[in-house]
């Protein structure tokens, strides 16, 4: 999977802000601002527009963003009214006090367009750092890194029937993938990133695997073990052990001081340790007794091998 992320400042003499063929913003009587682009696609299982992931067809977010430094509603000459009661101190006596900004978006297919408050972010808040305008942009150059030093789950490889499985039988594979949410300080900045899977590869340890796929499959019922194939299912055709791993890839979003959720420029991909499968073979005999009747009758737990 891939986002497209941009992050650019720069001045001119207009109210509010747009962004340039060439990524710069323009806003108006020396303000700066700072604008991010991004790519999603829309999720029909859940309505919402989201990071690409995969290999789902992508469809460019229709709306811009940026973080007004100079906290102004629409581009107008008044301040708007949080920004007035907003206070910023100073994160330690010897820091400078912050910046108050407004998260604002507005559709890219307009020139000079008037920039609307974010919906999900309800008033100002703050940037600290020396060049607010900046900051957006050195947090975006390096999330990627950060987003892989996260002590994320990958998640739990599912078999059924495990550990023992019978050649030429389906053995049903799944994962139960979860979101997950983490809290930083980066560059003196609160920022919350969301690391949601996205795809999954299932291999299954006899030179065979599915995926990447953005199906996590699903437990069935233990009657249906035997005769039931899922999209996950795999056939052994061999008699053996087989080391089976499962790699998540994860997207992930982050919001800076309550921003609006920006997308990471790329995945992060983690493998479980390995579970071995066991494949067994079945074999058919006449018999004269059961096992009760007759303990050590071919097939008997006592005869097994």
């Amino acid at each position: 999977m891939a986002f497209a992320l941009a992050c650019s400042t720069g001045t001119t003499a207009h109210a509010v802000a747009a962004v340039d063929d060439g990524g710069q913003i323009t806003v108006g009587r020396g303000e700066k601002a700072i604008a991010v682009g991004a790519t999603f696609v829309f999720n029909p299982e859940t309505g919402k527009s989201e990071p690409k992931a995969g290999t789902t067809p992508i469809v460019e977010d229709p709306n811009q963003y940026m973080a007004d430094v100079h906290c102004r509603s629409g581009g107008s000459d008044t301040p708007d009214k949080g920004c007035l009661t907003l206070d910023c101190p100073p994160k330690t006596p010897d820091s400078e006090p912050g910046t108050p900004v407004i998260w604002r978006q507005a559709p890219k297919s307009i020139t000079n367009p008037v920039w609307t408050d974010y919906p999900t972010v309800s008033g100002p808040t703050c940037l600290y750092d020396t060049k607010p305008e900046n900051v957006l942009a050195n947090i975006a150059a390096r999330i990627l890194n950060d987003f892989r030093q996260l002590p994320i789950n990958p998640g739990t490889l599912q078999a059924q029937p495990f550990p023992n499985t019978l050649k030429g039988g389906p053995t049903n594979f799944y994962t139960t993938p979860k979101q997950q949410t983490f809290d930083l300080t980066i560059l003196g900045q609160q920022v919350h990133l969301t690391a949601t899977p996205a795809n999954y590869t299932y291999t299954y340890g006899d030179g065979t695997k599915l995926g990447p796929t953005p199906t996590a499959g699903y437990p069935i019922p233990q009657t249906q073990w035997l005769t039931t194939q899922t999209r996950n299912s795999h056939t052994y055709t061999q008699t053996g052990n087989y080391p089976t791993t499962l790699t998540t890839s994860f997207t992930g979003t982050y919001s800076v001081n309550n921003g609006p959720p920006l997308p990471i420029n790329g995945t992060l991909d983690l493998t479980t340790p390995p579970k071995t499968i066991h494949v067994w073979k079945t074999e058919k005999a006449l018999v004269a007794d059961t096992c009760d009747q007759n303990p050590t009758s071919w097939g008997c737990p006592q005869t097994a091998k």
